[in-house]
């Protein structure tokens, strides 16, 4: 990996970048949550651990998919699977804007060389039920990041606030390597003995994706789906706190979260198929984010959420 402050020579190198960086600013360096996420935000190591008390800090890769993006591999800087970089931190630091910065200076990004500015867009999740105050990040007039203090999480007030911040990484990729087609890209280093562009291991992907999201996925097997995640969220909540087998209060808020997170994936695959109404958009975003505040209800509730604190 080249020396910080250099310019990176693939997508891989800004990501092994990013996460040097934040391990050294004490983050916990995660892996990323194995379902299909729309975002980072719903990993639970961002929605869940940003409510209650107990402090956290954590950094991650996540793959994220919104079918409706798919452009078959053939959009320069389109995607229906693409990636997030994510930063949480509970409570947020003072210098949270200063580290964000640090974090491009670790990239390549000369702040003496580049217009960086912060641009008032308040962040909201319909599907979670949070919102926060907070700023896209442009860099030369295009955004990279989004910056937000989260003030509420599946209805709950955040106390105390947590600062997240979440990098495109595809569109950050292109623009510091340089490239206007994220196709073409290094994925590694173009030295390696296999160099590989970004489109050489995702493009046949995007275009079978975008197929089967468009045009094959079974609609009457998603709508079940859907119900029965649904059902099943409310019927892990529903069990006793107490467990019969080891005799512990167990509180099983993140598998009913894992229901939760399926609900709102089957429902992107619903809305791409186009046979989800305006009207029943509506409601079906409603339904998910019913499901989201029950499952915060119940981790405030557990000792990662912070009642034992």
């Amino acid at each position: 990996m080249s020396d910080t402050g250099t310019t990176p020579r693939s997508f891989q190198e800004i990501i092994l970048r990013l996460q040097s960086y934040w391990a050294t600013q004490g983050c916990a360096v995660l892996q990323p949550y194995d379902m299909e996420v729309g975002a980072g935000t719903f990993h639970p190591a961002t929605t869940l651990r940003s409510l209650g008390t107990t402090p956290w800090a954590a950094a991650y890769v996540q793959p994220s998919r919104r079918p409706t993006d798919g452009r078959y591999g053939d959009s320069p800087n389109r995607w229906q699977h693409y990636y997030q970089y994510q930063v949480i931190i509970k409570p947020s630091p003072p210098d949270l804007q200063a580290l964000y910065l640090g974090s491009l200076k670790a990239i390549g990004i000369d702040m003496d060389l580049h217009d960086i500015r912060f641009v008032e867009d308040d962040w909201e999740s319909p599907t979670l039920g949070a919102w926060g105050l907070g700023w896209e990040v442009w860099c030369d007039g295009m955004e990279v990041s989004q910056f937000t203090y989260f003030q509420q999480v599946g209805g709950h007030d955040c106390t105390p606030v947590s600062g997240e911040l979440t990098y495109g990484l595809e569109r950050l990729a292109m623009y510091v390597l340089g490239f206007d087609d994220g196709n073409k890209m290094p994925f590694n280093d173009p030295a390696a003995p296999i160099p590989l562009t970004y489109g050489d291991v995702f493009q046949e992907a995007e275009a079978q994706y975008a197929r089967w999201n468009f045009d094959v996925a079974d609609t009457d097997m998603l709508l079940q789906h859907f119900l029965d995640a649904e059902a099943e969220c409310a019927r892990i909540l529903d069990a006793p706190e107490m467990d019969p087998k080891t005799g512990r209060r167990i509180i099983m808020a993140l598998p009913a979260y894992d229901q939760c997170i399926k609900a709102s994936h089957i429902f992107n695959l619903l809305d791409a198929r186009g046979v989800i109404s305006v009207t029943e958009r509506q409601a079906y975003i409603g339904r998910v984010r019913t499901l989201a505040k029950k499952c915060a209800d119940a981790f405030v509730l557990t000792e990662a959420g912070g009642w034992a604190a």
